[in-house]
C-alpha cells in the first residue's frame, strides 16, 4: 500500500489492524496477574512485572535503529512472528521460570508492535485532523478493550485454566500478520531522525510541553497498570466477585473509551484546545478513584458504575494526551514516539513499586486513595501545558 491511496481508507485499515492487535493483548491481560500468582507470590509477581517493564524500555530504546535499518513494515512482521512463538510457549510450557520469561518477552514485543502501528498511522494522518484520527483510532482500540475482557472471563469460566486466554490471543495474531503483510508491502518509510539516547533526552527536554505531557502520561499509564494488575485481584479476593461478574464489570467500566474519545477528539480539533478537556479528565479520574476505597458492597451494578465513572475521566485525559502529542511530533521522529510509549512499560515498573511500599503502610482497600491522589498530581502539568489552539 503506498501513501498515494486515500488517507481515509488507510486510516480505517490501520484502525482494524489496531483493533485485532489490542484484542490479542487484552484477552489475557486482566487474568495475567492471577495466572502468574499460581506459581508466584505477590512480591515475585511485582518483580516479574518490573523486569518486564525494564525489558520493554530497552526494546523501545533500540527499536528506532532497527526501524531505520529494515523499515517499519519488516519490523512489524518480524515482531508479530516472534509474538506467535511466545504465545505458543505460554500455552505449552509448564516450567514456572520459562513461563515468567515468556511473559516478560511477550509484553515487550507487544509494546513494540504498538509502536510500529503508531508509525503507520502517523504517516497517513493529515495535520488538520489529528484529533479526529487519534480519537477514531483510540475509540477503535478501546472497543476491543470492552469486548476482550468479557471473552477472557468466559474462557476462564470460573476455573484456573487461564491458558485458554493465550490460545485466543494466539489466534488473533494470524489475521494481524496477514493484514500487515497484505496492506503495507510498499509502505514508504519517512526519513527517520537519528538521535542518540542523550541527544534524545536533550531534544525532548528542550520542549517544556513535551516534558509536561510525558509526566501526565506516565501518571495515567501508572493508573492503568495498577488497575490491570491489582483491581481484578481486589475484586476477586477482597470484594468476592467471581470471574464472570468481573468480566461484566470490566465491560461496563470500559464503555466510555469507544463512546466519548472520537467526539472529544473532534471537539479538540474544531472548538476547544486539549488542555481544558485533559484537566477535567484527570480531575474526574482522581476524585472517583479515591472514592473506590469507601465502597465494599458486593454489587456488580455499584462497582460497574463506580469504575465506569473513573474511565470517563481516563478516556478524556488519554485522547487529549494522544491528540496533543501527535499534533506536535512528526512521523520521522520514531525515537520521540518511542520515548512517549516508554511510559507504558515504565508504568509497569512504578505500579508494583507503589503497591509494595503502600501495603507496608495501609491495607489493600485504601490503595485506591493513594492511586487517586497520584492521578490528581497530573493536574499540575495538564493545567500548565500550552494549548495547540
Amino acid at each position: 500500500m503506498s501513501t498515494r491511496l486515500p488517507r481515509t481508507q488507510v486510516v480505517y485499515t490501520i484502525a482494524v489492524i489496531g483493533f485485532i492487535f489490542t484484542m490479542h493483548m487484552v484477552i489475557p491481560m486482566y487474568s495475567n496477574s492471577s495466572f502468574l500468582s499460581l506459581f508466584a507470590d505477590e512480591q515475585t509477581l511485582g518483580l516479574i512485572y518490573m523486569i518486564s517493564a525494564a525489558v520493554s524500555i530497552f526494546g523501545f530504546l533500540i527499536a528506532p535503529a532497527f526501524i531505520r535499518k529494515i523499515g517499519n513494515y519488516t519490523t512489524a512482521l518480524i515482531l508479530v512472528c516472534l509474538q506467535i512463538g511466545l504465545f505458543y510457549g505460554l500455552m505449552a510450557s509448564e516450567d514456572p521460570v520459562t513461563l515468567a520469561i515468556l511473559f516478560i518477552l511477550q509484553a515487550a514485543v507487544s509494546s513494540l508492535i504498538g509502536l510500529c502501528l503508531d508509525i503507520f498511522l502517523e504517516v497517513y494522518t493529515d495535520s488538520t485532523n489529528v484529533g479526529a484520527v487519534r480519537g477514531l483510532y483510540n475509540a477503535t482500540l478501546n472497543a476491543s478493550w470492552v469486548v476482550a475482557p468479557l471473552i477472557g472471563s468466559m474462557l476462564i469460566s470460573g476455573t484456573n485454566n487461564y491458558r485458554n486466554t493465550y490460545v485466543a490471543a494466539l489466534a488473533m495474531l494470524f489475521p494481524l500478520l496477514y493484514l500487515i503483510y497484505r496492506n503495507f508491502p510498499r509502505f514508504a518509510d519517512p526519513n527517520y531522525t537519528h538521535l542518540s539516547f542523550w541527544r534524545l533526552v536533550k531534544h525532548i527536554s528542550s520542549n517544556r510541553n513535551w516534558v509536561k505531557l510525558w509526566l501526565a502520561n506516565i501518571i495515567l499509564q501508572t493508573f492503568y497498570s495498577w488497575m490491570v494488575v491489582y483491581s481484578p485481584i481486589y475484586l476477586n479476593k477482597v470484594i468476592g466477585f467471581n470471574w464472570e461478574q468481573i468480566g461484566i464489570i470490566i465491560v461496563i467500566m470500559l464503555l466510555p473509551f469507544p463512546l466519548i474519545q472520537y467526539p472529544l477528539g473532534r471537539l479538540a480539533d474544531r472548538k476547544y484546545g486539549e488542555k481544558e478537556i485533559m484537566s477535567i479528565g484527570f480531575a474526574i479520574l482522581g476524585a472517583s478513584t479515591i472514592c473506590l476505597s469507601f465502597f465494599t458492597i458486593q454489587s456488580v451494578l455499584v462497582w460497574a458504575i463506580l469504575l465506569f465513572v473513573t474511565r470517563i475521566g481516563a478516556a478524556a485525559a488519554e485522547v487529549m494526551l494522544e491528540t496533543y502529542f501527535f499534533k506536535t511530533v512528526s512521523s520521522r521522529d520514531s525515537a520521540v514516539l518511542g520515548s512517549f510509549r516508554i511510559t507504558r512499560p515504565l508504568s509497569y515498573f512504578l505500579a508494583p513499586a507503589i503497591m509494595m511500599v503502600g501495603l507496608t503502610l495501609i491495607s489493600f482497600q485504601y490503595m485506591f486513595v493513594v492511586i487517586g491522589v497520584i492521578v490528581l498530581v497530573a493536574l499540575i502539568p495538564a493545567m500548565t501545558i500550552r494549548d495547540t489552539r
